[in-house]
This record gives C-alpha cells, sequence and structure tokens, in this order.
C-alpha cells in the first residue's frame, strides 16, 4: 500500500466517481481505476459497489476512508516539519477568514508575506466565524482569523487587530437626517442582517440585548451570507444594518450610505490556532506580522 494509493483512494471515496477523480488529481481514468483495483485486490476487500454509472463506498470501504484519512494527515504533518527545515523556502500555509476579514483585512498581510517568501504557497478558505472556528479546531487550517468571541479550549485565541462598526442606512431613510438614533428606537425600521454565527451579528445582537431587546423583536426584512449583500441591500434602500467601517468605508464616501449614531462595542479581529497542533515556522511568521505590521481596522 502506498500513499498514492490511498490519495486516489481518497480522492474517489469523496468524489464518489473515477472520473472526476482522475482529473482533480492530474491521471488518467484507467491509472486512477488500477489504483483502486489493486487495493481491492491486495486486501481481499472490496471497497466500492458499482451501481450503474456511479460508485458508492461499501461499510469497508467507509471505515477505510477513516484510516486512510489520518494517513495522509499524518504525511501531511511529516511533510510540513520536513518543509519547516528548509527555513520558509518551500511549504504551506493553510489559512481561514471570516468574511471582513478576508474581505478587507487580511490580504495585505498575505501579500507581504509571499513577496517575502515566494516558495510558501498560502491558501485561504472563507467562512463565517463558527465555520473558520471548526476548521482551525480540526486542524484544516494551519490560523484563522476571525470577527467574532470563539469559546473553544482547543483553540488559543489571539487579539490582532480591532474593528469599528457602523449602523448604517440609504440617504432616503429617515434616520440618515436625523444621525442618531436611540437604543430604544431600533424597532422602527426594517433591519438586513448576516446569517447567525457570523461575527458580525453577534455585535447587533449585543447592541440590542443592551437595549433590553432581542432580534426577534426587530422587523428583519433580509438575512444575507455576506457583507456585500448586506451592503448593497441596505444602499436599495432594504433597512438599516450594522457593519465594519472596513465594509462600509467606500460606499460613506460615495455618499450611498449614511451613518447612524448608535453606540457600539469595538470588536476584535482574533487569531486562532489548535494549542495541540505543531505551529510550523510559516505560521508562526504571519502571526507575528500581525503584531508587527499591525494594520489597523477602524
Amino acid at each position: 500500500m502506498t500513499l498514492e494509493q490511498l490519495r486516489i483512494f481518497v480522492a474517489v471515496a469523496e468524489l464518489e466517481h473515477v472520473t472526476r477523480a482522475a482529473a482533480e488529481l492530474h491521471l488518467t481514468q484507467s491509472a486512477t481505476s488500477a489504483a483502486v483495483a489493486a487495493l481491492e485486490a491486495r486486501y481481499a476487500t472490496r471497497l466500492f459497489d458499482r451501481i450503474g454509472r456511479r460508485i458508492a463506498l461499501t461499510d469497508a470501504g467507509r471505515q477505510f476512508l477513516h484510516e486512510a484519512r489520518a494517513v495522509l494527515a499524518r504525511a501531511s504533518a511529516a511533510e510540513t516539519v520536513l518543509a519547516d527545515l528548509a527555513g520558509l523556502k518551500k511549504g504551506r500555509l493553510a489559512l481561514g477568514a471570516s468574511q471582513t476579514v478576508a474581505s478587507y483585512w487580511l490580504p495585505a498581510y498575505i501579500h507581504r508575506f509571499q513577496e517575502r517568501f515566494p516558495g510558501v504557497a498560502v491558501t485561504l478558505t472563507i467562512g463565517n466565524t463558527e465555520a473558520i472556528a471548526a476548521l482551525a479546531h480540526d486542524g484544516a487550517v494551519d490560523l484563522g482569523v476571525v470577527e467574532g468571541e470563539v469559546d473553544d479550549p482547543a483553540l488559543s485565541v489571539t487579539p490582532v487587530a480591532d474593528d469599528e462598526l457602523a449602523l448604517v442606512v440609504a440617504p432616503d431613510h429617515p434616520w440618515a437626517a436625523a444621525g442618531m438614533i436611540g437604543p430604544g428606537g431600533l424597532t422602527a425600521t426594517r433591519w438586513v442582517l448576516r446569517e447567525q454565527g457570523s461575527g458580525t451579528r453577534s455585535i447587533l445582537e449585543e447592541a440590542v440585548a443592551a437595549a433590553g431587546l432581542s432580534v426577534a423583536d426587530l422587523d428583519v426584512a433580509l438575512e444575507l451570507p455576506s457583507n456585500e449583500a448586506v451592503r448593497a441591500a441596505v444602499e436599495a434602500g432594504a433597512g438599516a444594518s450594522v457593519m465594519s467601517k472596513l465594509v462600509a468605508a467606500a460606499s460613506l464616501r460615495a455618499g450611498s450610505l449614511v451613518a447612524v449614531e448608535l453606540p457600539l462595542p469595538t470588536r476584535r479581529f482574533l487569531a486562532l490556532r489548535h494549542v495541540e497542533r505543531y505551529a510550523t515556522k510559516a505560521t508562526q511568521t504571519m502571526l507575528a506580522s500581525f503584531s508587527e505590521g499591525h494594520v489597523g481596522a477602524g
């Protein structure tokens, strides 16, 4: 059994398709099929059922998939250690970030890192705070950066920047002329919100709770999965929203959004890393750059 056979088996199992797995691995279909057949023949165990044009894991295949993934993960970890010995001349760095961080704060750091260490391949996965924390917990990313609070004892949580938020409305919204709104007035408009699990949504929930209310008391017109969608909906007059000033900055300058005064907490961007996993030099260097560069988020 070879690592290459395991990689092929895992790809076929995850895609449930030999041809697509071959394309993803840049192999021929015949080589991919032969690798799976060799495993089945060597251990006299059927790993897949062939059902028409599709394939499905057998019970033995499902059990073997778990072990194969574990072996590949260990091999990847060993490869990472060896790459570290090369002193950042080569290797990989898997990052995860929540949307505001990924779109408006982190790219400058990634660019600076790649200029210094062009041999290190950097990947970025984007999701909400909950999703990125889960990836960091599972070791699917080396380092996560999020804007929502995280409560997971398996993760080290390091503040790396501050982010100011603003209540924003379209220029023709009644609150735009007033310039401010008291906490008691939060129920007097429709709202456009991010989805549950996002850091931005959590900040609004805090502000609403401080007024003795809950999100259920608000007239929620839309719940949307991205900052850009929320911003566009607010600009179109769908309602009010709370968002990072990083997200709103261009629209505020252009006059397509107006900031309304409302006491809001300053949130932190937080770097997440699993406390028991090996911290590569690439991970350590990127994390250190956050403190050295400290590009303000306000």
